[in-house]
């Protein structure tokens, strides 16, 4: 019997090669699918809209022109994934160079119950892109710890101690945000 996740691998791995056949029909089956989580991961990651926007376009140029580099042994979330983090991370890393590192100060305030302010997207912010991709990549798009070493390129552990080193500064962050 196949799993639903299988089929669904298999589904997306048809795509990937439909694209690198040249099928714009499967690309924009492929975006339609993954433009507003990427853009949720981009946001998060960037902390802008414009920027959130970019690094997504930048990430769908790049995989309809390496869908060919495709290797099956990748789940294609995944693949996807790398792709999507390494752009924003190379685009947060060039904003830096270029000494446009101001944090956003725009971003809204998550609300709790009564007067707490719980400000998670400032906290994110504050990471560095590594780790808050990480965080990101576990929490908000549920990938296995496995997935998130495949897509950035790293051991599990490493990716369990940065996670935990993520959580840790979250907390204090978020503790000094309640004082």
């Amino acid at each position: 019997m196949v799993s639903s996740g299988d089929a669904r691998q298999r589904d997306e791995s048809e795509l990937i090669a439909r694209i690198a056949a040249g099928s714009e029909k499967a690309f924009v089956m492929l975006v339609g699918r993954y433009q507003n989580r990427f853009f949720s991961v981009a946001r998060r990651m960037l902390g802008d809209d414009g920027e959130a926007e970019d690094a997504v376009q930048s990430t769908f140029l790049r995989i309809f022109r390496h869908a060919a580099d495709y290797r099956d042994e990748w789940r294609t979330s995944t693949w996807l994934y790398r792709i999507l983090t390494n752009v924003c991370i190379d685009q947060w890393r060039k904003r830096r160079r270029l000494g446009d590192v101001t944090e956003p100060t725009d971003v809204p305030a998550r609300h709790a119950s009564g007067s707490e302010r719980i400000d998670v997207d400032r906290a994110l912010s504050k990471l560095p892109p590594e780790a808050r991709v990480i965080l990101i990549l576990c929490y908000v798009e549920e990938l296995s710890y496995g997935e998130i070493a495949k897509a950035r390129g790293i051991t599990i552990n490493t990716v369990k101690t940065q996670l935990l080193r993520a959580k840790r500064f979250m907390r204090k962050h978020l503790s000094e945000v309640d004082e």
